[in-house]
Formats: structure tokens, C-alpha cells, sequence
């Protein structure tokens, strides 16, 4: 009784969606778990055995609406051209497109708005917004993309999901009322509603003002997506979302895993994996379960010391100069920019589309349902005791992925050098944010020549013999690893300032970095130093052993190169690095260093992508 309950559920359901979407020869498919839409086809939510349950038919009923939907009034390609890049701004840009189109459904049929009301009240208590007392219980992505909804559908939100609302209601009917309301008159026209998302997010402050420069290498990017074999095929999906997948909850994306903790799921290597990604503070420790990562301590044998750490700063870079400083250093580095644009975004664009291969969904073949397999009708042909062989997509294993861009700001990077690490750093964030990659840039240096405060502390307390790291760290935060670039833009212009670059102490900068990236909840983290030396700092050099901050420095990267998890590599600018790192790059030019980065990040990620297949 229940299969043929299920079976006539099936046979409505998929001429509901058919006829819905306007797509006749549309393939419908039902499995337990995600839903999604394909070109020419759609997976929906239904369990695999037992009785289907109200719950099970009313997010069935809701889901295949909204993926009728889709079809009907969504361009995909469209979408993906006005995607923005920030994370942020794409999370609010793909809810309220999804908000569009389900409210062109739901003005004209009152049952897919009860259906889709009855989905998004489910989602929102499941979310536990019901108990939300202010602005942070709600992300802000869900809480415009609410008040959208609320806009475009001309109707009451269901009671949850209004009580989300109501608390950013007056933040936008402060700051975005005017561009709210614009979106409902451009309802009906995808590109003119899209320009019209783009003044509301700049109206939230989520997305500044398109400026020229931005304008250029966003057409540079498609013209450099027109050549190669290498970009995904624009024919391969109708996207939900920009990559294809529309989860059950369409309103909640999967984005929203960057507001929330990392998950709990198994990585490359099963349990161990699961370790390495929790390497933070507060995961568990236990000699029996895993080493001790963020404490090096223990396998680093040789005896080194700060003399003090009073004196040692981390600071941000903002906090170095005014921001007037910061605008004015940021104008001389786009200067310095326009030089090197052409071929440096050629190889960042070749970077993206790389990366943006590898989160596309491969196949499984010879399955029992799916989509007809074309490819191997010719066997039927043949013989035709073959039976019928279907294909699915599926997702690529491609893990969330954080990259640290450590910058040598020393005193010899001083010209040609540190301007194209600089440019370098700033064109490496804007890619890889584009990408979904997180990246962050640091740089380290010394707070004085010769010594500073350590050193005047040690000559009054009697100049103690072999006192060990006499000098004053400064470590510098140019872009936190979830800053958007947009904001940190103008601190990439603070490596120009006069009087920043002094001596540099790589050994305890490693360390520093490799502790920020431990703290990281993504499963694969890479650490690329950039350097044209090796470490100097003549008050330390001068009351201990010549070799005290070398031997130091090779301690620590054979440590982190052997005995943890981070992918460490280095690019030398006039100075051999290859014997400190396993994976170095010399150069004998800084013009170089920018596809240098670019490319060895490439090479990293395709080889990451061959060990994937080669497991399989």
C-alpha cells in the first residue's frame, strides 16, 4: 500500500514540476537527502523506505515548487555573470534571486505560496529563529533576503520567519528603504533586478561601489574565461546558487556554513582527518589521540629564547597609520598596479577557473536510474542483452581551504621587492575570495634597528652573556583570514610606508603564522612565505652564536614540514630558500614574483586533485 502511495505521489509530484517549469521532457528524480537542479533534470527529497509523513510531503510539495520555479523564471547564465565576489554579498544576492522567482510563483498560484510558506516556517524553526532576541541570532544574508520576500510576495511572512525579520527591519528601512522598494518594480526582469540587488547591497554596506580598476579586471576575467580548455563549460548546469545544488532549505545555502562552526564531518583521511581540522584550542587534546600542533616546544630541540616578550607586538595594520596614510599609500600601490595588471590577471583568472574546475561536479556511471548515459548506447546497439546505463552527478572532494601569505618586511625588501609582494598579495586575496578560498596576509618585522626596548632591558639588568632574541617582534595583520578584501584593501598599501621595513626574525614569524592557521576551522591549510633573505637581526647576531636565528629557522620548518599538517612552501626573491624549504621557488627577478605565487598555489590545488583521483 505505501509503495503505491509513494509511486502515485511520484507520478504527480513529477507532473506538477513539469508543468510548473515549463519543461515537458524534464527528468525527476527522488532520493532521500539534498535536492537539486540540473539542465533538464531535478532531484528531489522524498525517504528511501517507510511511510512518508506529513513533514516528508510538505517539504516534498515546498521543494519541488521552488525548483519548478527556478526553471521557469531563473537564468542561470545570466546569474552567474552578475555574481558578486565578495562572500557576503554573493550570500545575500543568491537568496534574494531565489526570493524572486518563488514570489512570481506565488502572486500568481495561492497554492505554491502555501506550499513555499509552509517550507520556509519549517526552515526557520529548524533554525531556531523562533527564539532569536536580536540582529546576530539571524545572519544578515537570511534577514534581507526575508524582508525581500516579504516585499516582492506582497503577503505576511509565516510567524517565525516574520520574527526574523522584524529584527532588521529598521535597519534597512533605515539605511536601504529606497532600493527595496526598486526591487519590486524590476521583479519581472532578472538583469534589471540583479542591478537592482547591487544597489541594495551597497546600500547595506555589504559591497562598495564598482570602481574602474574592478571594471577592467572583470573584463579582463572574461575575456581571459573565453580561451583554454580549462574554464567549466557554461552548458553543464542550470545553477542554483552559482554551482548547481539547492539544498532542501534553498533559503538557507551552504554558504551559511561560514557563520557557523565547521562541521563535524569526516575529511580525506576519516577520524584522523576530523583531528586535524579541530586543531584549535578547544578541541580535544590527549598524547594518545594526536600530537600537540600548536605547541611546538617538544619536537624542536634546540635551544632557543626571547630574552622578553614585553615588548612584542601583533598588530593590525590599520593601527600603523591613519587612514588618510592608508588611502594615500593605497593610490601609489594602484599605480604601481597598472604595470603589472595585464599579465598578472591573466594568471590569477587562469588560478580561478582552475579552482573553479575543481569544485565542479564530476560523475558516477552505470547506475540503475539516473540520466540516460548517451555515451553507451552504442553498446545496446550492439548487443542488445546489455541493459540500460544511467549517470548521476555528484560533488568533486574538494576541501575547504585556507592560504596565509607571510611576507618578509624586512629592511632589504625595501623598493622593487616589496611593491610586487604587495601587488602580489592584494591580486592573490582578490582571487582566491572569488574562489570561496579564505586567505589571509601577514608580515613580520622588527619594531627597531639593532635592538630595541628588549635590548635596553637587558644592558640595564647587566648584559647577561648568550641573553638570546634581542629585538622587539612586530607582526603585522594586513588581511584576517575572514576579512573581505574589499575592506582590507587599503592596508595592502601599508608595506609602502617609509620607516615600516626593518630587521626580520623568520624562525617565531613561522611559528606566529602557523598558529593563526591552527586556530582556522578549514580542513587544508597552506602557508606561503615570501622572503629575500636569510633572518638578520644584528643585536640578537651580536651576544649570541652566529647561527642562532638560522639553526632556529630550520628547526621550525623542518618541524612543520615533517610533523604537521600545514602545506608549507616559499618563493625567494635574489636568495636561494631551497635549502630551508623542501618546496621553494628562487627568483632572480621580484618582477616574477606575482605568477610565481599564482602559479605554485596552481600547481598545489592540481595536486591536491590527482591524489583525490588516485585514492578513488
Amino acid at each position: 500500500m505505501q509503495e503505491e502511495i509513494r509511486d502515485l505521489l511520484k507520478r504527480v509530484t513529477t507532473a506538477t514540476v513539469r508543468s510548473f517549469s515549463g519543461e515537458p521532457e524534464l527528468v525527476v528524480n527522488y532520493s532521500p537527502g539534498a535536492a537539486t537542479v540540473n539542465r533538464g533534470s531535478v532531484r528531489l527529497p522524498m525517504p528511501s523506505r517507510g511511510s512518508i509523513s506529513q513533514g516528508d510531503l510538505e517539504k516534498l510539495r515546498g521543494t519541488a515548487d521552488a525548483a519548478s520555479l527556478r526553471l521557469r523564471f531563473h537564468d542561470a547564465a545570466l546569474h552567474r555573470a552578475k555574481m558578486p565576489s565578495d562572500p557576503s554579498a554573493r550570500d545575500v544576492f543568491e537568496l534574494v534571486e531565489q526570493a524572486r522567482v518563488e514570489s512570481l510563483g506565488s502572486r500568481r498560484m495561492k497554492g505554491v505560496a502555501q506550499n513555499l510558506n509552509t517550507l520556509l516556517d519549517n526552515r526557520c524553526q529548524e533554525n531556531g529563529w523562533g527564539k532569536a532576541l536580536s540582529r546576530d541570532d539571524v545572519p544578515v544574508a537570511h534577514g534581507l533576503a526575508l524582508l525581500v520576500r516579504e516585499r516582492l510576495s506582497g503577503g505576511d511572512l509565516p510567524p517565525v520567519a516574520k520574527k526574523a525579520a522584524d529584527l532588521w527591519r529598521p535597519f534597512v528601512e533605515e539605511h536601504g528603504e529606497t532600493a527595496l522598494n526598486d526591487l519590486v518594480s524590476k521583479a519581472e526582469d532578472q538583469k534589471a533586478y540583479g542591478e537592482a540587488v547591487y544597489r541594495f547591497l551597497e546600500e547595506m554596506e555589504l559591497m562598495d561601489p564598482p570602481s574602474g580598476q574592478e571594471e577592467e579586471d572583470e573584463q579582463n576575467q572574461q575575456t581571459e574565461e573565453t580561451d583554454g580548455d580549462e574554464s567549466p563549460s557554461e552548458q553543464d548546469l542550470e545553477s542554483v546558487g552559482g554551482g548547481g545544488e539547492m539544498d532542501d532549505d534553498m533559503d538557507m545555502p551552504p554558504s551559511e556554513k561560514d557563520d557557523t562552526a565547521p562541521s563535524e564531518g569526516e575529511g580525506e583521511d576519516g577520524d584522523e582527518q576530523e583531528m586535524e581540522a579541530g586543531a584549535g584550542e578547544d578541541s580535544p587534546a590527549g598524547p594518545s589521540r594526536r600530537p600537540n600542533w600548536l605547541d611546538p616546544n617538544d619536537a624542536i630541540q634546540i635551544d632557543y629564547k626571547a630574552y622578553t616578550t614585553e615588548f612584542d607586538e601583533e598588530i593590525a595594520a590599520a593601527d600603523l597609520a591613519d587612514e588618510e596614510e592608508l588611502e594615500r599609500l593605497r593610490r601609489q600601490l594602484d599605480m604601481q598596479l597598472a604595470n603589472l595588471q595585464g599579465v598578472v590577471a591573466r594568471i590569477a583568472n587562469r588560478l580561478q577557473r582552475r579552482l573553479m574546475a575543481q569544485q565542479q561536479r564530476s560523475w558516477d556511471f552505470d547506475l540503475e536510474e539516473g540520466l540516460l548515459d548517451a555515451a553507451r548506447l552504442a553498446r545496446i546497439v550492439a548487443n542488445p542483452t546489455h541493459s540500460l546505463s544511467y549517470k548521476w552527478e555528484k560533488e568533486t572532494e574538494f576541501r575547504d581551504t585556507v592560504v596565509s601569505l607571510l611576507i618578509d618586511n624586512s629592511g632589504s625588501m625595501r623598493g622593487r621587492p616589496i611593491t610586487v609582494a604587495a601587488i602580489s598579495a592584494d591580486i592573490l586575496a582578490r582571487t582566491l575570495e572569488r574562489c570561496g578560498v579564505k586567505v589571509e596576509v601577514l608580515g613580520f618585522t622588527t619594531k627597531a634597528w639593532k635592538g630595541g626596548k628588549s635590548r635596553e632591558k637587558w644592558m640595564s639588568e647587566g648584559k647577561l652573556p648568550n641573553p638570546g632574541r634581542l629585538n622587539d617582534l612586530r607582526h603585522v595583520v594586513y588581511k584576517s583570514a575572514d576579512d573581505p578584501w574589499r575592506r582590507a584593501k587599503n592596508n595592502m598599501g601599508l608595506m609602502l610606508k617609509e620607516g615600516l621595513l626593518k630587521e626580520n626574525i623568520d624562525g617565531e614569524s613561522l611559528l606566529w603564522a602557523y598558529k593563526r592557521l591552527m586556530h582556522r576551522p578549514e580542513d587544508r591549510k597552506i602557508l606561503m612565505v615570501i622572503s629575500d633573505g636569510a633572518p638578520v637581526d644584528d643585536s640578537t647576531l651580536s651576544t649570541n652564536p652566529s647561527s642562532y636565528l638560522e639553526a632556529h629557522l630550520r628547526e621550525v620548518i623542518e618541524w612543520m614540514e615533517t610533523r604537521t599538517p600545514v602545506q608549507l612552501t616559499a618563493i625567494g626573491i635574489g636568495h636561494d630558500v631551497t635549502r630551508y624549504y623542501r618546496n621553494a621557488v628562487t627568483l632572480s627577478d621580484p618582477e616574477d614574483l606575482g605568477g610565481t605565487i599564482l602559479q605554485n598555489l596552481a600547481d598545489m590545488f592540481d595536486a591536491n586533485l590527482d591524489s583525490l583521483h588516485l585514492r578513488r
